[in-house]
């Protein structure tokens, strides 16, 4: 086993990113396959349990679809490295993904956007669940926005590369799809923890000390400045952040290729009066803005097509332009956007709890409640032209 090529989750997606074409033997069992795996344009994925592979010929299982990158996945890395030999011994040039899905979702990377901003800000994206949060430097301090638990470190050293501490940690809104790292800061760094005002009456019950923002705020940095902008919809405290009256970063409210859900906080009973709200929030206070505005939002899923720059942003001019649901009257955007709301991502409620501060969930059982997409989109299906 020892001998077993392998190749790390940081090459894969580097290998991904660059165009190659990349076939993922995935040994997992179908449940497992179904709920979440390593997709793109030019991936091929292929379901294969291993003990299937074990009885039938592999080269006949991937349709000749082996002749670009192959790579063998399971949970962990230990089963695929079987899943290797198997396809090396009929002659596939196969390689293992090492620690397995556990290591795709372990991914964390982070880019500079392109913006008109006196401020840096970064854009960090969790490849596996499509999970995108921000850093705003200028000077010596640094804000960071929706942060994840799991990469609570990765800020704190990030900021430090950039000769800057961090000052505040803030959320968007109440998370449904990922484990908030915003309260961690509390106790790794001297960074003030603050949540939007309005998601306040939702039950939050934290162990640290916190401070709240309302529409009209002004976070300070350096010498840079965001703006809290109160966006409901996806949720009552959803709340934007327009850094230097230049980049909005939209959270679950407005994303490059879909417009937020509506139903994760008041059920599908209340779906279509938080739809309303949401009709509101985007035309009365992000669709106002200047159309060089750029939109960076909380997430991307499958559809979502990568800007020039590689990240997952687009000006207001550009939205406005291909997607048909910012330009609807109100009743057929509301009937539009709860049409066919995707399923709800997977273990949300003990999530939201979680983000509230109501359960305590050690760190390695929340690493494994958000596994899988973010499904946080009122379509799985870009509705972009």
């Amino acid at each position: 086993m020892a001998t077993i090529p392998s190749i790390q989750p940081q090459e894969l997606k580097e290998t991904i990113d660059s165009g190659a074409d990349v076939t993922i033997v995935d040994v997992r069992g179908p449940h497992d396959f179904d709920e979440w795996h390593i997709d793109g344009d030019n991936v091929e994925a292929v379901n294969v349990p291993l003990m299937q592979l074990q009885t039938v010929d592999p080269t006949k299982l991937l349709n000749g679809a082996s002749n670009g990158e192959v790579v063998a996945v399971c949970a962990s890395g230990q089963t695929s490295q079987m899943a290797v030999q198997l396809l090396q011994q009929s002659g596939i040039d196969a390689k293992n993904l090492q620690y397995g899905m556990n290591g795709w979702a372990n991914l964390y990377v982070y880019q500079e956007l392109e913006t008109d901003t006196d401020a840096t800000v970064l854009q960090f994206s969790r490849p596996s669940s499509g999970c995108l949060a921000y850093m705003v430097l200028s000077d010596d301090e640094a804000v960071v926005v929706d942060p994840l638990l799991a990469f609570v470190d990765n800020y704190i050293e990030v900021a430090r590369e950039y000769g800057a501490e961090i000052t505040t940690a803030v959320d968007t809104h109440v998370h449904a799809d990922h484990i908030s790292g915003v309260r961690a800061f509390a106790t790794r760094s001297s960074a003030d923890v603050v949540v939007p005002d309005p998601a306040v009456a939702r039950g939050i019950d934290y162990d640290v000390a916190y401070e709240t923002v309302a529409h009209g705020d002004v976070i300070s940095v350096g010498n840079s400045s965001i703006d809290v902008v109160h966006t409901p919809g996806h949720t009552s405290g959803m709340t934007s952040f327009l850094v230097d009256d230049a980049v909005l970063l939209s959270g679950d409210g407005l994303f490059t290729e879909s417009v937020a859900r509506p139903d994760l906080e008041d059920g599908d009973d209340g779906a279509s009066d938080m739809a309303a709200t949401l009709y509101d929030s985007l035309q009365n206070r992000i669709l106002t803005l200047g159309d060089e505005t750029v939109v960076a939002p909380a997430h991307y899923s499958d559809s979502a097509v990568p800007a020039n720059d590689g990240s997952y942003t687009a000006t207001l001019e550009e939205l406005k332009s291909k997607m048909d649901a910012l330009s609807m009257p109100e009743a057929e955007f509301v009937e539009y956007i709860t049409a066919d709301v995707p399923p709800r991502p997977s273990n949300h409620e003990q999530i939201i709890q979680t983000n509230l501060g109501q359960v305590d969930t050690p760190n390695y059982v929340a690493f494994q409640l958000e596994l899988g997409p973010n499904n946080c989109a009122a379509s799985q299906e870009s509705m972009t032209q």
